[in-house]
């Protein structure tokens, strides 16, 4: 089996990926891995092989040649974006007109990584890598599975399914930070590990269908309704209760970027959109370390063992497996389409729900959400899918996109359309799919 791992941040999830393969699955896999610098692609190689010594299996492998890379890999894993952080600077700037003009217009809140203008710019970026990305697979590995981690992950999923590809995505999640399972378990006074947790919706949009104490059966969602109700969980929380008849899990204004400005909702000028320079910098010293010392060595393991500790949660490797081998796997939150996973959702939106494969085979949990929670969630889902469509060059989809992206509700969508191709041009030296006639257009 060949696993074939792209984008710049995979070196950030690498550590908890060869522990799941090496360690936990015992996988006798080739792991290739993209990396273009030269003194990374020779740390990341020392890394792997002390892993692979240490675990008896496995075999990493980096080069700088994407075709090597790829040529006949099993799955591809892809954590990349595209200038993530330079280029969400020039949204941002292009968001920010004078003061009254801004205000007039209600464009400040629409820098944001995931819905809205920003939202659409993103995604128009990533469909350039992707869509060369997808042109390179299918002459050097036209079955394979792939697993993205690119944000935004459900529209990314999209991307690769246009590109004929089976794909499944994993986001950060829903269990850390305000509003994160975690959090609420602190209100609820119950460990994380004792709670039975479903939570469903579309990416970065999820909510309660269930949460139960593990230990004593006992239904814990009218608690949870009771704090939001009562404003303890914030007030974006009490009024999706009062307007969507459900309580949000996970980071809330991830949430809220996907619709209208509401009152309560600030986006974040400094959003995280790739690992922080220190901690980049702590993780390249500790793979030093395990790579120099190796995993027999004390001071290696103490590396290694803060290395897993500080990884990101997502578990790419562990879901490959599962679809690629016809595994047992339960898994809390995987992107992909719906099918019946969300029986009053469309079949073809892209959810983020629960997975339950038997032998490598779904079996739908098929949920229910309340109806106004439902039909939000469509919305949402159709503006993703016409956004991804657009990411390949299809104008209309753009414009469709922009006329009924809810996040865009109460701005003027023929502004935002003259707007959005100014800010097109400002990316042109990326965008390529949109041309010169698009130029002339304008």
């Amino acid at each position: 089996m060949k696993l074939a791992l792209i984008g710049q941040d995979i070196p950030e999830l690498l550590a908890s990926m060869l522990a799941d393969l090496c360690f936990a699955h015992k996988a006798d896999a080739e792991v290739w891995i993209l990396e273009k610098n030269e003194a990374m692609r020779e740390l990341l190689a020392r890394y792997g092989r002390a892993v692979t010594d240490k675990a008896g299996c496995g075999r990493v492998e980096l080069s700088a040649n994407r075709e090597e890379v790829l040529r006949d890999a099993d799955c591809v894993i892809y954590a990349g974006d595209l200038m993530a952080s330079s280029r969400f600077r020039m949204d941002q700037e292009a968001l920010s007109p004078p003061e009254d003009a801004a205000q007039e217009a209600g464009l400040r809140d629409q820098a944001r990584p995931l819905g809205g203008i920003g939202g659409l710019m993103h995604t128009l970026r990533q469909g350039e890598v992707i869509a060369e990305l997808c042109e390179e697979m299918r002459g050097c590995c036209p079955d394979a599975l792939v697993i993205t981690l690119g944000a935004p992950v459900g529209r990314t999923v999209s991307l690769f399914e246009r590109g004929g590809f089976r794909a499944a995505g994993l986001t950060r999640g829903w269990r850390k930070g305000p509003g994160g399972l975690e959090w609420i378990a602190k209100k609820l006074r119950v460990k994380p590990e004792h709670l039975e947790v479903q939570a469903a919706g579309v990416p970065y949009f999820c909510f309660f269908t269930e949460l139960r104490d593990r230990r004593t059966g006992r239904n814990l969602l009218p608690a949870v309704w009771g704090m939001a109700a009562s404003g303890e969980l914030g007030r974006l929380a009490r009024r999706w209760l009062d307007t969507l008849e459900a309580v949000p899990v996970g980071n809330l204004p991830e949430h809220a970027s996907l619709m209208a400005a509401q009152e309560d909702y600030v986006p974040d000028p400094n959003p995280v959109l790739s690992e922080p320079v220190e901690l980049r910098k702590e993780r390249i010293l500790r793979m030093n370390t395990v790579g120099e010392k190796g995993l027999a060595d004390p001071e290696g393991q103490v590396a290694q063992l803060r290395l897993l500790t500080r990884a990101p949660s997502v578990r790419p490797v562990q879901l490959a497996l599962a679809l690629l081998q016809g595994r047992d796997l339960e898994a809390d939150a995987v992107v992909r389409r719906n099918g019946r996973a969300i029986v009053n959702l469309p079949p073809e939106a892209i959810v983020e729900a629960p997975l339950y494969l038997k032998n490598g085979v779904e079996i739908p949990p098929e949920l229910t959400l309340p109806g106004a929670l439902a039909d939000c969630c469509t919305e949402i889902d159709e503006a993703a899918r016409l956004a991804a469509q657009a990411a390949l060059g299809d104008r209309t989809a753009l414009r469709e996109c922009l006329e009924t992206d809810p996040a865009l509700d109460g701005l003027d969508r023929l502004y935002v359309q003259d707007l959005v191709d100014r800010m097109i041009q400002l990316h042109s030296d990326i965008l390529t799919r949109w041309g010169d006639d698009f130029e002339e257009d304008l």
